[in-house]
């Protein structure tokens, strides 16, 4: 961390609202977050270069617990794993990862393995399944996809590392070999703190980027892909993007569906139209109302949730932190060469010369 590059409000841009003390998903009390980075080659020199990232909403809690959740798929051409259960039941529990394309498989096995081992207890109490939930996006022309080399032991380092604190972005984890907007992209997050009702709460975004063409690429409402120009081959939006939304304000699963929703709205505002082969997949999970899973819960419970009108707050939070954290992720990323040798390299986004056009349109940094 202590060499990272700036991040987009260290660099002076104007966005909007306050931050968690870490502008970062782990704001949300609870919510760890590890990496498994994989950078290397093959012996004919094809680049390795994925990984797993794992978020654990209630930590490394040894009983099994659920966080209530929404989902909202904007462009279907995506893997999570475990949503029939989500949209069904309105909750999962265990880790959330994500990874490459021709990893979830691995990673999902991983992570149930983790769950059996972690909440022995509760599997000794009575027969038990695990959902745990697994996304990812493409990395395939950074990386050797096909070399499927992202292992269990992979996965589980990711997840037994997760830990609170600031959150690396850019090429790591799961996001290691993905580009945005044709500049190298990856892993970003953000946060924001409000108040409602007088009771402070945390809205946050972690996002695995790898979405959007050059000629629409925005920041604040400014052009700056125009500026930018790409020539390498046709312009079309052949990536995805994975949004998981974090809050600790109590929602019940419909009012996650909506706030998961909102997180179209945050990538929009970067430029992307949602391409036909983007899969652009996003989940949003509250951390309040802790309890046991149903299983070894009484017949009659209790929620206490927000009313929907009081939500309007939370929306535009996760609007603002999902716009903030795909550019952070961009922010963050280093150059990056295509898997097979002689390919082209991804560039990543230069800052000094997006602070440069953000001030000719008069966004630049504030004083």
């Amino acid at each position: 961390m202590a060499t990272r590059k700036p991040r987009a409000r260290e660099l002076g841009l104007p966005f909007s609202g306050e931050t968690g003390p870490h502008n970062a998903i782990t704001d949300v009390p609870g919510v760890l977050v590890g990496f498994s980075t994989l950078d290397g080659s093959t012996e004919d020199g094809k680049i390795i270069k994925t990984g797993v990232t794992a978020i654990l909403p209630r930590g490394h809690a040894d009983e099994p617990a659920p966080v209530w959740a929404g989902l909202h798929r904007f462009n279907g051409n995506g893997e999570m794993t475990g949503t029939h259960w989500i949209e069904d039941a309105g909750y999962f529990f265990g880790p959330l990862c994500l990874t490459n394309t021709h990893s979830v498989g691995i990673v999902h096995h991983a992570a149930v393995r983790w769950m059996i081992r972690r909440y022995a207890s509760a599997w000794s109490k009575r027969p038990m399944w695990a959902l745990p939930v697994v996304a990812e996006t493409y990395d395939g022309q950074y990386s050797d996809i096909d070399g499927q080399h992202v292992t269990e032991a992979h996965a589980l380092s990711a997840i037994e590392g997760a830990a609170p604190g600031p959150v690396a972005e850019g090429n790591v984890g799961g996001g290691n070999g993905m580009r945005c907007y044709k500049f190298k992209g990856g892993t970003g997050t953000s946060s924001r703190a409000l108040t409602i009702d007088g009771r402070r709460y945390t809205v946050a975004s972690l996002v695995q980027s790898n979405h959007g063409v050059r000629d629409v690429f925005t920041v604040l409402g400014v052009p700056v892909g125009l500026h930018m120009p790409f020539s390498e081959g046709e312009q079309r939006e052949l990536g995805s993007i994975i949004v998981i939304v974090a809050t600790d304000a109590p929602l019940l699963p419909h009012q996650l569906q909506r706030v998961a929703r909102r997180a179209a709205l945050g990538i929009g505002r970067g430029g992307t139209y949602g391409g036909n082969s983007s899969g652009d997949i996003f989940l949003a999970f509250s951390t309040a109302n802790p309890g046991p899973l149903p299983v070894f819960a009484p017949m009659h419970l209790s929620m206490e949730h927000l009313n929907d009108g009081a939500c309007d707050p939370i929306y535009r939070a996760v609007i603002d932190a999902t716009e903030e954290a795909v550019l952070n992720s961009m922010l963050a990323a280093e150059p990056t060469p295509e898997f097979r040798p002689g390919g082209n390299v991804c560039p990543a986004l230069d800052a000094d010369e997006l602070v440069r056009i953000m001030t000719r349109y008069g966004r630049g940094p504030t004083a």
